[in-house]
């Protein structure tokens, strides 16, 4: 639960995006394929490396070489094919979904009544249909198919690691729980970091909204100075909410890429592991 009595992460919101999709259900499907086929793909690779440098660099063996220097390009090629066809899916159902939101949306709104209108900024309006529904793509594009996708790479490379030195596998996957203790400290810190940022964006698009359009009034009773400053404050807070949330985005994703143990790193130790 959150500070505000709140679930932190809400299922019947995420299947209520979900049912978005459903118009576009091929179109999920076909994403969901490409991640089945990524997972491999993407997992092999390194593994490739390894056994052409101990089978065949090691022991000079230039045929052997050039086979599997055909083999790895062939691999690449594929993947190449296999992401282009991921992203653009993904992102394909995520713009799709958020075009129908959007229309649903300001249909909702021009039938509301004149009292919401006056009691809510334009600025803050203009927010919740546009940058609001926009960050719902990434539901889409980096979310739940990614997820999916990131999964089953895990569980390749589990496979692999496996067959190549259970020990040194057994020591990496003992480092996981401060990976995932680290994640759930990132995602909650990310979460409010984000909610900081989402209401000072619809504060600043309010607050130039209504100088915009009452700009004849500020000119009237000489406040450019004063509305000036008020906006370099309110811009220097959503500055400083766009840094502490990338600060915790630095912080994390420099550690997990280097220390992970299903990185590049794992790969190289668990191969060497298995030719001595």
């Amino acid at each position: 639960m959150s500070a505000e009595g709140t679930p932190s992460f809400d299922y019947q919101i995420l299947s209520r995006i979900l049912k978005l999709a459903w118009p576009y259900r091929k179109v999920f499907l076909v994403a969901g394929l490409f991640a089945i086929l990524l997972a491999p793909a993407a997992s092999l690779r390194p593994y490739l490396i390894n056994r052409m440098v101990d089978d065949y660099i090691v022991q000079f063996d230039l045929h052997g070489m050039l086979q599997m220097t055909g083999l790895i390009t062939l691999l690449l090629v594929l993947e190449v094919i296999l992401q282009y066809g991921f992203i653009y899916s993904t992102n394909l159902l995520g713009q799709s979904v958020i075009r129908d939101l959007r229309k649903s949306v300001f249909s909702h709104i021009v039938d509301l009544r004149l009292r919401y209108f006056d009691q809510t900024p334009i600025g803050t309006i203009t927010t919740r249909t546009i940058s609001d529904i926009e960050s719902i793509n990434n539901v889409f594009s980096e979310g739940v198919i990614t997820i999916v996708a990131d999964i089953l790479a895990i569980i390749v490379i589990l496979v692999i690691m496996f067959m190549s030195s259970w020990q040194l596998t057994v020591i990496c996957i003992a480092t996981l729980p401060l990976m995932l203790i680290a994640t759930y400290v990132f995602k909650e810190k990310v979460k409010s970091a984000f909610q900081v940022v989402r209401t000072q964006i619809a504060r600043m698009n309010a607050f130039l909204q209504e100088r915009i359009s009452g700009m004849r009034i500020v000119q009237i009773f000489t406040a450019e100075k004063r509305e000036l400053e008020k906006f370099r404050i309110i811009n220097r807070e959503y500055t400083q909410a766009n840094l502490n949330s990338i600060l915790y985005y630095a912080v994390f994703f420099s550690g997990s890429r280097n220390h992970f143990c299903f990185g590049p790193r794992a790969y190289g130790m668990v191969g060497s592991q298995r030719s001595d």
